[in-house]
């Protein structure tokens, strides 16, 4: 007992105030170095920590509602600037008309029959380049919706241009803009707006608005000797050439939008497309058709038969 007690006593006894690096050395064991981190006051471990905790909050990925925000704003501003390049579009195509009526390069009926046919078919080929938001069909339909402006104005005498009124009306009364040019704005603006891309009524109905109405009559003055004999006014190959193409032209723009992923192109459809058109000619050879205005009757059958169908 002595012996161990004198053993003990020879050992030096580390002062009181020893620095914590003088104790480390001390100690042999492996887990010394963790137990003295572990020991170390709680300020030198928060410095220890913070620079690297700030730079991760300096680099941190957006949480979803951030990202959200950032792809709708991103979307936003892209869809504004197709709507910009589609307005300016259209409304170059109806300046250069309007120039070629001024210049009387065509008669007054084909020239009108041109920019019937060739706006709306023109401004579908934009849809494709909108995105995917929710008010990407609204701001598509800003350009035929800012044209029904135009005609109201127009139409009721508050705006005054000879030369647009010639190229787009029948007698150049500008009274008659109320009706027929009226009646196009607003099919493509409902179509855009309501139906947008992924619809076939909105293809079916634009392109025998567009393609088969207008074709019909370019046609049909020319070509329309043997008349319909439940209409006068209407001839065999006016009809037919409605027919075949508003029916080109929306298997056409099926086949164009499916190459984009918006609609499944097969066989039914086509032939849904034919019904669509053969009924729409059939209105469009009624008398009614013109009591009404061919442009409002043809958009309400292929609406209704569309319907129906697709």
């Amino acid at each position: 007992m002595l012996s161990l007690g004198a053993h003990v006593s020879a050992l030096p006894s580390s002062p009181p105030h020893a620095p914590l690096h003088y104790s480390r050395r001390l100690s042999p064991s492996p887990t010394a170095p963790a137990a003295a981190a572990s020991s170390a006051p709680r300020s030198l471990c928060f410095l220890r920590r913070g620079p690297s905790r700030f730079a991760a909050e300096r680099t941190r990925r957006p949480t979803m509602a951030e990202a959200i925000q950032l792809e709708a704003a991103a979307g936003l501003a892209h869809d504004l600037g197709c709507s910009a390049v589609t307005a300016g579009v259209a409304l170059a195509l109806l300046k250069f008309f309007e120039e070629l009526a001024k210049r009387g390069v065509f008669d007054q009926k084909f020239s009108r029959k041109l920019v019937h046919i060739s706006v709306g078919l023109v401004f579908l080929l934009f849809w494709p380049l909108f995105s995917s938001g929710t008010y990407a069909p609204f701001l598509a339909a800003l350009a035929p919706g800012v044209n029904i402006i135009r005609m109201l104005l127009l139409g009721l005498g508050l705006v005054k241009n000879e030369a647009m009124v010639k190229s787009i009306s029948r007698s150049g009364d500008h009274r008659e803009l109320l009706k027929g040019p009226l009646y196009y704005a607003t099919t493509i603006t409902f179509a855009t707006s309501v139906l947008w891309r992924s619809s076939p009524i909105a293809i079916a109905l634009i392109c025998n608005l567009c393609a088969g109405d207008g074709i019909a009559d370019v046609l049909g003055r020319r070509l329309g000797k043997e008349k319909l004999p439940y209409n006068p006014n209407k001839s065999y190959a006016g009809s037919i050439a409605m027919a075949v193409g508003g029916f080109l032209a929306s298997l056409g723009y099926m086949h164009y939008f499916h190459t984009f992923g918006f609609i499944e192109e097969t066989w039914n459809m086509a032939l849904g497309f034919l019904v669509v058109s053969i009924a729409a000619t059939l209105v469009e050879s009624h008398p009614i058709s013109t009591e009404l205005d061919d442009n409002l009757t043809i958009p309400l059958t292929s609406f209704l038969v569309g319907s129906l169908i697709f």
